[in-house]
C-alpha cells in the first residue's frame, strides 16, 4: 500500500515538473514574439520591403538584407543537401559499422558542436583570403553550408535507419541493384525526415550573424553576382540593435525575420503534408 502511494506521488511530481517544462518553453517563446512584434509590427509597410537601406538603415528598408539572406540560403542548401544526404547514405548503405564510419560520425558530432564564430573564421581564412573569393555571397553560403551539414546528416540518417529492412529485402527480391533500392525504396520514404533536416537548416541559415559578417560582409549595396558582398536580415537586425542606429528599425527587421521564418515553415510543411498525402 505504502509502496503504490509513493509510486502515485512519484508520477504525479514527475507529470508536474513535465508540464512546467513544456510550459515554460511555450512563456518564453511567446515572450520573444510578444516583445518584437508589438514593436516590429508598426514598422512593416509595403515600402519597408521594396526599398533598399539608407543612411546606414536609419531610413528606406530591408530590400537588400531581404535578397542576401534568400541568396545566401539557397547556396548553402544547394551546396550542403547532396553532401550531407549523400553521406548519410554511404553511412547507413554502403557500408558497415567499421573504422571509417566512426571516424565519419566523430567528426560530423565535432562539426556540429563548433562554434559559429569559429566557422566563420574558417571562412575568412579559406575562402575570402585563401581562394580569394573576397567577402561575398558563394564564401558566405560555403560557410554556412559546411555549418548545416552535420544537421543535415544526423537527420537524414535517422530517417534512413528508421525504414523497415523488408524494403530493402523486396526490392533485392525483385531484382533490384542496391543504388535502385536506395533511390526509389528509401529516400522516397525517408523524404520527410530529410525535409526536417533541411528546414532545421534554413532555420540556421537564416539566422547567423557572426559566420556572414566575417564571410559575406555587410554590404548594404544591390548585389550584381555571386562575387558581391551582401547583408542579411540577421546581421542587419544586429548591427541596427547594437550600433545604436536605430531601434525602430532593427524592430522591424526583427519582426520581418520572424514572419520569414513562419512563412518559410509553413510553406515547407504545407508541403511535406502534400507529399505524405499523395504517397499514401
Amino acid at each position: 500500500m505504502r509502496s503504490n502511494r509513493l509510486r502515485y506521488v512519484t508520477q504525479s511530481v514527475a507529470k508536474i515538473l513535465i508540464w512546467i517544462a513544456a510550459l515554460s518553453t511555450i512563456a518564453v517563446m511567446i515572450l520573444i514574439l510578444f516583445q518584437i512584434l508589438r514593436e516590429g509590427l508598426p514598422i512593416l509597410r509595403l515600402s519597408f520591403f521594396t526599398q533598399s537601406p539608407k543612411s546606414m538603415g536609419r531610413e528606406g528598408g530591408i530590400l537588400t538584407p531581404i535578397i542576401g539572406t534568400v541568396a545566401l540560403t539557397v547556396v548553402a542548401i544547394i551546396v550542403a543537401t547532396p553532401l550531407g544526404v549523400g553521406t548519410a547514405v554511404f553511412l547507413r548503405e554502403y557500408t558497415r559499422e567499421s573504422r571509417i564510419s566512426r571516424v565519419i560520425r566523430f567528426g560530423t558530432d565535432c562539426l556540429a558542436g563548433v562554434p559559429s564564430i569559429i566557422f566563420g573564421l574558417f571562412g575568412f581564412v579559406f575562402f575570402v583570403i585563401y581562394l580569394n573569393m573576397g567577402w561575398s555571397i558563394l564564401s558566405g553560403g560555403l560557410t554556412l553550408a559546411a555549418m548545416i551539414l552535420p544537421t543535415i546528416i544526423c537527420t537524414t540518417e535517422e530517417a534512413i535507419k528508421a525504414i523497415p529492412y523488408s524494403f530493402r529485402e523486396v526490392s533485392y527480391s525483385l531484382g533490384g541493384t542496391k543504388w535502385q533500392t536506395v533511390t526509389r525504396a528509401i529516400l522516397p520514404n525517408a523524404l520527410p525526415g530529410i525535409f526536417t533536416g533541411i528546414i532545421l537548416s534554413v532555420g540556421r541559415s537564416i539566422g547567423e550573424t557572426a559566420a556572414i559578417i566575417l564571410t559575406a560582409g555587410s554590404s548594404l549595396v544591390m548585389p550584381t553576382s555571386l562575387f558581391s558582398p551582401i547583408r542579411t536580415m540577421a546581421v542587419h537586425f544586429y548591427i541596427l540593435a547594437r550600433e545604436g542606429i536605430s531601434m525602430e528599425m532593427a524592430y522591424g527587421t526583427g519582426a520581418a525575420l520572424i514572419l520569414l521564418v513562419l512563412f518559410v515553415n509553413t510553406i515547407a510543411n504545407g508541403l511535406l503534408n502534400r507529399y505524405i498525402r499523395h504517397r499514401s
